[in-house]
């Protein structure tokens, strides 16, 4: 039977956004905008690191600067595998253990916990909102909340607020109070915008980079302290990304899923197959300061 452009999104308006919200987030993600998500979820994480606290913390681990390809697949591949499988399942359950295991080792905030929980949900919905082939339905939306609230609950955070407003309205505070520089923002953001660089030929290289500094807000560019790009530059970027879901709109529907089984994954080649949830992750940290390290059972903090 031949799929047609917005049977999906019918597909979705048909659900329940409390009680169906994995498959909702399923689809959505895996067939409607499986190349917008990933870009978002790059540009959510990057957010994240014009915390000091949270920065600092990434800093004294040594991931970024030994394994950053690692890190961002470990990451991409887990979040993919809650979404794919859903958080009950056993996959989803194996990423979380995995998940918390990776966090239970160090002294995180539960208010630094709940801000990165905030990005998963918020910057892909602003990301769509602006780039996307299409706008997200109201279903999508409540979906993502429901989701990552379910997410972080299992993931032993506290105090996530009821609502989507309320959560939302968390975040904007705390950027407003938690977002300043520091040298270990700058260097984690470094890291990371090289890394998105190592992704393209050397010559493009130059172009990726102003790319990432004109696409920064003001906030997180004062907050790297990274350069103060031209406005046009800013337009022209953006410009490209709102043609790109021009283009895709007229594409086919996508047929299968591009979550966990993504070909450009560079750390573990073909997965899924032959890996498990569980082969995933960063080995514990050597020399690590004692002061970031958590005491008590694993996962507590």
């Amino acid at each position: 039977m031949t799929r047609r452009r917005y049977d999906v999104l019918r597909r979705i308006e048909s659900l329940d956004p409390v009680a169906d919200h994995q498959e909702i987030q399923r689809l959505s993600v895996g067939y409607e905008f499986p190349w917008d998500y990933r870009r978002a979820l790059e540009f959510a994480l990057f957010r994240t690191y014009c915390v000091p606290s949270i920065s600092a913390l990434l800093d004294a681990t040594g991931e970024f600067a030994a394994r950053p390809q690692r890190r961002y697949d470990d990451t991409s591949l887990l979040m993919a595998e809650l979404v794919e499988h859903g958080y009950d399942s056993p996959r989803g359950r194996e990423a979380l253990r995995v998940v918390n295991r990776a966090h239970g080792r160090y002294r995180i905030t539960n208010g630094d916990m709940l801000y990165v929980l905030t990005t998963f949900v918020y910057d892909p919905i602003d990301w769509i909102d602006d780039y996307g082939w299409r706008p997200l339905s109201e279903n999508e939306r409540l979906a993502s909340f429901h989701f990552y609230r379910n997410v972080g609950k299992r993931m032993g955070i506290t105090a996530i607020p009821e609502t989507s407003a309320e959560l939302r309205q968390y975040k904007v505070d705390y950027e407003r109070d938690n977002f300043r520089y520091s040298e270990t923002n700058r260097r984690i953001g470094e890291y990371t915008r090289e890394l998105f660089c190592s992704w393209y030929p050397a010559p493009l290289r130059p172009v990726v980079r102003r790319t990432v500094h004109a696409l920064v807000d003001p906030a997180m560019t004062a907050a790297f302290g990274f350069p103060v790009m031209p406005a046009w530059e800013t337009r022209a970027g953006r410009a490209a990304l709102r043609a790109r879901g021009e283009v895709v709109r007229l594409l086919p529907p996508r047929r299968r899923s591009r979550l966990s089984a993504d070909p450009r994954n560079r750390t573990y080649p073909g997965y899924p197959n032959g890996y498990r949830p569980a082969d995933l992750g960063a080995p514990p940290p050597v020399g690590l300061d004692p002061t970031w390290l958590a005491s008590g059972r694993d996962g507590q903090r």
